[in-house]
């Protein structure tokens, strides 16, 4: 079941528009960091989509509802890498995660956006949802707690190792924020597992953009 009222919010509209069609460079400002974003057309994972900046903006907005400060936080599906460079603006410690192909972008966004950043560096890896798991991340030396997600519910084949993945990751005391936009029918099919396995909270609603913002924790045994 899902609790809670959410927050009707809009996108600000904080960037400059693209230039250029193959390779575009976003200028964001979140929590009074500049912040560009190289983008790629090659990769679905290499384009800010809605659910990145929603996330980013909430996550400056309620810094004592969720304090991001020396916590260790994993992205899954982390793409251009911006919501991981406001969480490391933010203090946490951060480990982005996504596909192989999508590394090489990610890592350069990450690193060029916090190499003046007095906080702790960023860590970047390879993460394919569903496998490897306990070879890459053994839940003895890895918790987290903060899990992000953005935009990685969409027309694909994955959700299963994505569903696995949260599992996973989100043992008690680890807190899940996932913001999507709303597309298809699966969408909320996800929705409704993600709410049959985990206390799930509606924080806020973005409804030009059809996305929402979720808080989702594991349950007491």
């Amino acid at each position: 079941s899902l609790t809670g009222s959410p927050v009707i919010l809009k996108i600000l509209q904080n960037w400059v528009p693209r230039v250029s069609h193959y390779f575009d460079k976003e200028h964001y400002t979140y929590v009074g960091h500049r912040i560009v974003i190289q983008e790629s057309i090659e990769h679905f994972g290499a384009v800010v989509w809605p659910g990145a900046l929603a996330l980013s903006q909430y996550l400056e907005s309620n810094q004592e509802q969720f304090n991001l400060k020396d916590k260790n936080v994993l992205e899954i599906g982390a793409g251009t890498g911006l919501v991981s460079i406001v969480a490391c603006i933010l203090g946490a410690y951060v480990t982005a995660t996504d596909l192989p192909e999508v590394l090489e972008n990610l890592s350069y966004n990450i690193s060029r956006n916090t190499q003046n950043v007095n906080m702790h560096k960023p860590e970047v890896r390879k993460l394919v949802w569903g496998e490897g798991l306990e070879e890459d991340f053994p839940l003895s030396t890895y918790h987290y707690d903060f899990v992000l997600a953005t935009d990685v519910v969409y027309h694909h084949t994955a959700l299963e190792p994505l569903l696995a993945t949260m599992v996973y990751f989100c043992k008690p005391g680890t807190v899940l924020l996932w913001a999507n936009k709303f597309r298809f029918s699966t969408d909320y099919e996800f929705l409704e597992k993600l709410c049959n396995i985990f206390n799930t909270t509606i924080l806020a609603e973005f409804p030009e953009s059809n996305v929402k913002l979720f808080k989702a924790t594991a349950r007491e045994n």
